[in-house]
């Protein structure tokens, strides 16, 4: 590793400092100094919350993904610990070039953040995996617009927990926190992040549909958010069946009191394979709960599954979801994220498809049921944003 100036490229923002030494290696650091994210060698990792790191890397074009062993995990918070440390000893040789605006950097500022970095070591990150269990329960899923936001679990599981696909929640029955638990959760929270909240724009609400809730019960919630997080946006799951209960009225409510986005699981337009996934609702009731969300003012994720069914349910899957988001009235605000569908070995639909001889799609009929769809959602919502959302990514 160089220790001289000329080496060294430094970026610093008001949520986070970037330190590279040179160009194949780049560690992004919160403002507490904890490591983020790492590219070296083609690879990218992250640092979740609890110092597990996930890894990302593209192979011939196919994206891979895994999670490091302890001692590799271990390994990648020293490799961040000798940059953060090369980059205190470069900067004691004479400064360092600061990225962001082209010139050395404001020296005290600079000089405390790489004395935070060099601090956190590989002992003291593995201790970050207590702080993060004291203040959360397993965060099973998000959609990927909350993956930098600060999760506030505000419920625990799901109120219906019965759709066939799903294993997130079997063994989290649905609770509410009380105020004074949903207090000392956002105290914990404010704890573990400490500075890094900077860097966190919004708030989730978790865990499954926690936007269910009554009226009376989610101003409660927003009450306690805003006061732990204010000026931040709240977004949250919903589904169609428990959402579609709530008044426009009472939507524009919450809109009025910081509730900027919708994520609703639509999965699909077809309605016999909507009833396959024991999933209350239909193609009717979701363009209507979708309207109404819109006339509320609220932006939505509209959540769709890419190659659930199978075989048996592909041609009207594809149909019936195209003439759906023919019908959803979404704009530049809202996005359309398209999931690839995971069977999990001990799932209830994965007990279905082995009785019902229900056979997965291949690759090539998956990225063909995909591309599809992605045009559908082009064709029917031009201004609006469609990404992919791999469940299987989450990482916080």
């Amino acid at each position: 590793m160089p220790t001289t100036p000329e080496g060294w490229r430094v970026t610093v923002r008001p949520t986070a400092t970037t330190l590279s030494p040179h160009r194949d290696v780049v560690v992004a650091y919160d403002l507490e100094g904890r490591p983020q994210t790492w590219f070296e060698g083609g690879t990218t990792y992250k640092r979740t919350l609890a110092s597990d790191v996930v890894a990302r890397r593209t192979v011939g074009g196919v994206r891979r993904r895994w999670t490091l062993s302890p001692a590799e995990a271990e390994a990648r918070f020293a490799r961040a610990a000798e940059v953060a440390a090369d980059a205190a000893a470069a900067h004691a040789a004479g400064g360092l070039r600061d990225a962001s605006d082209g010139v050395a950097g404001d020296a005290a500022p600079l000089a405390a953040r790489l004395r935070d970095a060099v601090r956190w070591t590989p002992d003291a990150l593995r201790g970050e995996a207590d702080r993060f269990a004291a203040a959360y329960a397993p965060i099973a899923i998000l959609p990927p617009d909350a993956y930098g936001a600060v999760v506030v679990q505000a419920t625990f599981g799901c109120a219906w927990n019965r759709c066939t696909y799903c294993t997130f929640y079997q063994d989290r029955p649905f609770q509410v926190r009380s105020r004074a638990a949903l207090e000392a959760h956002v105290a914990a929270v404010r704890a573990l992040f400490g500075r890094a909240l900077a860097g966190r724009r919004s708030v989730f609400l978790a865990d499954g549909n926690a936007l269910v809730l009554s009226q009376d019960r989610l101003l409660e919630v927003l009450d306690v958010v805003h006061g732990a997080f204010p000026g931040r946006d709240v977004t949250g799951f919903v589904d169609v069946f428990g959402g579609e209960r709530t008044p426009v009225a009472a939507w524009r409510t919450l809109r009025a009191r910081g509730v900027r986005r919708v994520a609703v699981g639509l999965e699909t337009g077809h309605d016999p394979l909507l009833a396959y996934l024991n999933k209350p609702g239909g193609a009717d009731a979701a363009a209507a709960f979708v309207g109404d969300l819109k006339r509320a003012g609220l932006e939505v994720a509209a959540i769709l599954m890419v190659g659930v069914g199978g075989h048996r349910f592909a041609e009207g899957h594809l149909r019936d979801t195209e003439a759906l988001l023919a019908r959803l009235p979404l704009g530049a605000e809202d996005v359309v994220y398209l999931s690839p569908f995971v069977r999990h070995g001990d799932s209830r639909y994965a007990a279905l498809a082995e009785r019902d001889g229900l056979r997965d799609l291949d690759d090539a009929a998956l990225a063909a049921q995909e591309a599809a769809l992605r045009a559908a959602a082009r064709r029917a919502a031009p201004a609006a944003r469609v990404a992919r959302y791999a469940i299987d990514e989450v990482a916080y």
